[in-house]
């Protein structure tokens, strides 16, 4: 099977995988929405960075090794599974010690019991970890979906009946530990793999000296990313938290469905191609424009209808997030770009380059928060938006460098998609002001009035101007 075909059917499955699960996981969050309240969400969203922090501890970046390397045995993946078997129960243990202080440092003393069983997902996790990381080396992204399917949607109907009989925050700590569990067997009933009992010193430090400099590169990048829920949560009411914590969910969506869809593609792909500056530089080319054609759009129509869609699906109770949720929504744009930018350095081998430019940012990043707080959660947010661009400005000198595809030609190649997508928002917010106001529709008709007309418009324009992306996609979706 060529490495093409592999590409084109890992990101259709890939895609469908992420449609499915996110899907399945908004139907679930909505109901959960109407029946828990934000404070009950904003407890489990101050965990967040903990169980972030326990997972890439629990990993140490060795499955991305294993991912790079071509030639890994069954010496390389039982010596890692039975390193990520101690390390969860080294994590859980510092977790369960840990439960007071974290409870302590929220100042909400429920959180004691709850961080004791979520924790429990450590262990379960670590199970099916190099099963995983065989599917996703192998781009059987079909065979991961059938397994996420039904995980997700035993988790929910859980979660969905314990809310529904005052369990409140429990429901949702319950939720995830049925669903790691179910994923477990699983990966175990459909993989062939199977652990001995091998351990080589040998092939761990292999895997541990490009692997280390990953996991402190995704620590620090696990502490970037949730430190707005940690400031949040320490600074303000578990109401506010659990506000942004669903703005954030939300906006996650379609950066979920298509961009991490795609990178777990490329990490791989990229891998197999590394070795050939000039098609790796083609290939991350019309994967950007790709990822970008529809991503873009999508975030920034979301934006756009943020007031009815909050109200239509999770009720006016929710409607404090609608602010936050139009913000990362925006921020959200270029996330996909930091993603690949960064695959490019890890596939060449640069893992400490990679460390170098994490640090670089965090420590940026930490400083402009520390100056932000003052002007609270907007101007956390109005920081977020800046920080991303200026951190994709950074990731693509860097890996620019290593496939002649600096940061000018990037955005030259990026620039039309980005200016149609945000003149057609901008003229379906007057039309939405000015016009369908005025009607005083409701908000489904409002939605779907807007739909209607930015699709149309999106992609009879990017049609007419043969827009690189779209042309790339009819050949290789649906010509082929």
């Amino acid at each position: 099977m060529s490495l093409t075909y592999k590409a084109r059917s890992g990101i259709i499955w890939s895609i469908g995988q992420q449609f499915s699960v996110k899907f399945i996981n908004l139907f679930i969050t909505i109901i959960l929405a109407r029946l828990l309240s934000p404070a009950e969400f904003g407890l489990i969203a101050m965990l967040s960075i903990f169980i972030a922090i326990g997972n890439s501890l629990m990993d140490s970046g060795l499955t991305s090794s294993l991912i790079r390397t071509r030639t890994a045995g069954q010496k390389d993946y039982s010596t890692i599974f039975f390193f990520n078997l101690l390390g969860s129960l080294v994590v859980y243990g510092i977790f369960f010690i840990s439960a007071p202080f974290i409870a302590d440092f929220y100042r909400q003393p429920q959180l004691t019991n709850i961080v004791r069983i979520y924790g429990l997902t450590f262990l379960i996790n670590a199970f099916f970890s190099i099963q995983s990381t065989l599917l996703t080396k192998e781009m059987k992204f079909k065979l991961q979906t059938i397994i996420q399917i039904p995980s997700v949607i035993l988790g929910g109907c859980l979660g969905i009946f314990l809310a529904k009989n005052g369990y409140g925050t429990w429901s949702l700590v319950w939720m995830s530990l049925l669903s790691a569990t179910v994923s477990t067997i699983l990966h175990w009933f459909y993989s062939d793999w199977r652990p001995r009992l091998l351990f080589s010193k040998r092939s761990f430090r292999k895997h541990f000296h490009f692997g280390y400099k990953m996991t402190l590169s995704g620590l620090l990048d696990t502490v970037y990313q949730n430190l707005y829920t940690v400031i949040i949560g320490r600074f303000y009411a578990a109401t506010q938290l659990g506000f942004y914590a669903r703005a954030d969910s939300l906006s996650q969506l379609p950066i979920g469905i298509i961009s991490t869809a795609i990178n777990k593609v490329t990490y791989p792909m990229f891998s197999n191609i590394s070795n050939d500056d000039v098609k790796l530089k083609m290939v991350y080319k019309r994967l950007m424009q790709q990822v970008l054609f529809w991503n873009a759009p999508i975030l920034i129509f979301l934006a756009l209808i943020a007031q009815p869609l909050i109200s239509l699906l999770l009720t006016d109770k929710w409607l404090p997030s609608v602010p936050y949720f139009q913000i990362l929504c925006i921020a959200g744009v270029l996330y996909p770009l930091h993603a690949y930018n960064l695959n490019i350095l890890k596939v060449k081998g640069h893992s400490g380059q990679f460390l170098k430019l994490e640090i670089l940012k965090k420590v940026l990043s930490v400083i402009g928060i520390v100056c932000v707080i003052p002007f609270g959660i907007m101007g956390l947010l109005y920081f977020q938006l800046f920080f991303t661009v200026f951190a994709y400005y950074i990731n693509s000198i860097y890996s620019g460098r290593l496939i002649n595809y600096p940061l000018k030609e990037q955005l030259h190649d990026i620039a039309p998609i980005l200016m149609l997508s945000s003149l057609l928002g901008l003229a379906c917010y007057g039309l939405d002001k000015w016009f369908l106001a005025q009607y005083q529709l409701n908000n489904f008709l409002r939605i779907v009035g807007l739909s209607v007309v930015y699709a149309g418009f999106y992609l009879g324009i990017s049609n007419t101007i043969r827009l690189a992306a779209l042309t790339d996609f009819k050949q290789l979706i649906l010509k082929q």
